[in-house]
């Protein structure tokens, strides 16, 4: 180490304890420190402590000595007196060692911890980053792996089956009968599933795609028939007219769907099923020629859920109206507005007319049409008002024709009465008391009851778009099928089904019906005589059989017995109930307290209910009972219910056809009845959203929007819709919705 060295290191601890300031009390102590080990050794030590001594003893002095081969100025300045010098070792005393070193710069508490917050801040970004190229790295690894550049799968043989090629005719049209499919071969599961029953599933909705997700693949040999291809994710399809979402993000393939499960597909559209032969016909259409192919395929089980249409409720004119339920209705009511906007921008379109094409008027207060005009107000008041001229934004019009007091009226009264608020207060016209009387090709004439003298006023409002969102009507197969079975089908708007969802009809345990194409039939007041025969009266006979033999009272007693005249006691009550519970789950919330039921229909007060109170009582209850929703949320529950009822009769088949059980209801004997249950309703309502759980309302800004997502995000099918639409989001946010047309 250098002497200046030297005096820099040991100019810290001699400063802080003299009274002499640092630069010239730094000088002396550290020359004298550095003279002290030469004093011993060089020759020159004489000299320095001269020096030192004539230096401490002139203040202001100036000294010029030669120090390890230096030339060093000294100068004093001090002005009090100089301590003595310390004298010079002697030949026979230890070395002097130097005291130890200590920092003479104190570190602030709050420079350490902006010390430390650099260097996590620091440590993260150098993580992120690492993690970051470890990922696009990783990335392209995978995406290089997915690039197939030979064709040894393509080039193997395969085996396909003879029948799959040439299929026999049969059926009542003497058709082909596809009873063999070109990949059978495929995979050791497909090859497998041939000798496992027959489950044909009709449609690609709801309810279909969560009985396959449900559904054990090795308990059968699946068959998927829809005349489309995909998925569809209904309840954000409003978002895709205007850009928010894109289509893409909305739909999953059903052949990824069947491959999970090793179920075959068929793009055709099913026509009519031959119940006694178990055949359905199929057919399928070439979209260039025209040409019509038809074919049966064949079933053990069927399950029919091909959904609905739109409901038009006799009303003319309706073919000047958009639809909201396919995928293509969704792409024409996005170019539809495209087109209407950028006609009102010409310079020949008077004002009248550019104010009838950017008007909007949706039929319906339900959920899709509330949510259809808030996507449309949002586009106009976030994208459109900074790309088009002013005129055109003030010039946009929205009207919703409803014909209760309130949109979204099946919701709880709070929350219908806060949507059709929110909706007046953002400009949005609601004309509530209205009913659709035409559509005619510029305009919509509708009559609104004046809510005071119950007037009806005539009205009318132009449009550029129309929206017709007023409920559902039967698919084409489920009439076929609902006319087919005649005087089993009693309502003629659904399919009717038992609480097994069962067709009604149908042979029992071959035919089931799930979502909008059907309806749960709880006629509890027609069954009355049955649950009588099979809960009191057949108790009551066993009772009195004093041989204790297990005869049959439903056939000897009960049919011998006027029914009409039999009176229950409150225990026998109890079993009628818990038997109506059993049947029809859904009346178990209106029954009540059983104490409460007695008391009220028991009218001559003997402590007994006669075939008429308990009559009337059933009836009471069959009222109170609705009708289950046409909702995605129902379809879901009921194809999850009927997957997992199905791989239980496939797991118990060989245990009943051991035990000789191959006919009777064989379906509650296995499993229990499907009971819904609701677990709330929500909607968008621009930039907000409204929740009704069941009691529990709940209504809010952009927090409840993101609610509303996170609901929607969670029931995708795929962990590819989830990333489709996550990103949809992000870009609607970063740079706008795409509102193109292409």
């Amino acid at each position: 180490m250098s002497t200046r060295m030297l005096v820099h290191s040991l100019a810290a601890p001699w400063s802080a304890s003299t009274g002499l300031t640092t630069a010239r009390w730094l000088s002396t102590t550290s020359l004298q420190s550095a003279s002290r080990s030469f004093w011993s050794k060089s020759s020159g030590s004489a000299s320095v402590r001269g020096h030192f001594t004539k230096l401490y003893a002139n203040p202001g002095r100036t000294s010029t000595i030669s120090l390890l081969g230096r030339q060093i100025l000294i100068k004093n300045y001090s002005t009090a007196p100089p301590p003595s010098p310390p004298p010079p070792p002697s030949k026979d005393a230890a070395p002097v060692t130097a005291p130890p070193v200590k920092s003479a710069v104190s570190t602030s508490p709050l420079l350490l911890v902006v010390k430390k917050i650099l260097y996590h801040t620091m440590l993260s970004i150098g993580f992120l980053v690492v993690s970051t190229l470890v990922f696009i790295v990783a990335f392209f690894v995978y995406d290089a792996s997915t690039y197939n550049t030979g064709n040894h799968d393509r080039n193997a043989p395969s085996t396909v089956s003879q029948l799959a090629l040439q299929p026999r005719r049969g059926g009542p049209k003497s058709l082909p009968i596809l009873e063999s499919y070109l990949d059978d071969h495929d995979t050791d599961l497909k090859y497998e599933a041939r000798t496992k029953p027959r489950l044909v599933i009709l449609g690609s909705g709801w309810g279909s795609v969560a009985l396959m997700n449900t559904l054990d693949p090795s308990a059968y040999n699946v068959t998927v028939v829809s005349p489309t291809n995909y998925f569809l994710f209904t309840p954000m399809l409003p978002s895709a007219t205007v850009g928010t979402l894109e289509i893409r993000s909305l739909i999953e393939p059903i052949r990824r769907l069947c491959h999970n499960i090793n179920a075959h597909y068929l793009e055709a559209s099913a026509d009519k099923v031959e119940f006694s032969e178990k055949l359905l016909l199929c057919s399928s259409t070439d979209k260039e020629s025209g040409e019509k192919f038809e074919f049966y395929v064949p079933y053990d089980k069927l399950v029919i859920g091909v959904g609905s249409t739109t409901n038009t409720h006799g009303v003319d004119g309706l073919e000047h109206c958009h639809f909201l339920k396919t995928v293509a209705d969704s792409r024409r009511i996005r170019q539809t507005i495209m087109q209407n906007l950028e006609r009102a921008c010409l310079p020949n379109i008077t004002d009248e007319e550019r104010k009838r094409l950017l008007s909007f008027v949706v039929c319906g207060g339900g959920p899709t049409g509330v949510e259809f005009a808030a996507e449309v107000f949002d586009l106009m008041n976030e994208d459109l008002i900074t790309q088009y001229p002013k005129i055109i934004g003030s010039q946009v019009t929205v009207h919703v024709i409803q014909s209760r007091s309130n949109i979204l009226n099946t919701y709880d009264q709070t929350i219908a009465e806060h949507a059709t608020e929110a909706f007046r207060k953002d400009s949005i016209e609601v004309l509530t008391n209205s009913r659709v009387v035409k559509v005619l090709e510029d305009r919509v004439l509708f009559t609104q009851t004046d809510p005071k003298t119950g007037d009806k006023i005539l009205k009318e409002v132009p449009f550029g778009l129309c929206l017709w969102s007023t409920g559902v009507a039967q698919n084409p197969l489920a009439k076929q099928v609902v006319d087919d079975l005649g005087e089993w089908q009693q309502n003629k708007r659904a399919i009717e089904t038992d609480s097994h969802l069962r067709v009604i009809g149908a042979p029992l345990g071959d035919v089931y019906a799930i979502g909008d194409c059907s309806t749960v039939r709880t006629r509890i007041a027609d069954d009355i005589s049955d649950i009588l025969r099979r809960t009191v009266l057949g108790r009551r006979y066993l009772a009195r059989n004093s041989s204790g033999a297990l005869l049959n009272p439903t056939t000897t007693y009960a049919a011998d017995h006027d029914i009409s005249n039999v009176r229950i006691t409150y225990p026998e009550l109890a079993d009628v109930v818990y038997s109506i519970k059993h049947k029809y789950p859904q009346a178990s919330e209106h029954i009540g307290r059983l104490s409460n039921l007695f008391e009220k229909y028991d009218h001559d007060h003997k402590g007994t209910l006669s075939f008429a109170d308990l009559t009337l009582l059933l009836q009471n209850i069959d009222k109170k009972i609705t009708s289950l929703p046409a909702t995605a949320q129902r379809a879901n529950q009921q194809g999850q219910y009927l997957g997992r009822k199905l791989t239980k009769l496939a797991n118990t088949l060989p245990t009943l056809q051991l035990n000789a059980i191959v006919d009777g209801d064989v379906d509650d004997a296995v499993y229990k009845p499907f009971s819904y249950r609701h677990l709330g309703s929500l909607a968008y309502i621009g930039n907000a959203a409204v929740f009704d759980f069941n009691g529990y309302n709940f209504f809010g800004g952009v927090i409840a929007m993101y609610l509303w997502r996170s609901v929607y995000f969670a029931q995708c099918v795929s962990f590819r819709t989830r990333a489709l639409m996550i990103m949809d989001w992000f870009k609607r946010g970063l740079f706008g919705r795409d509102f193109l047309e292409v």
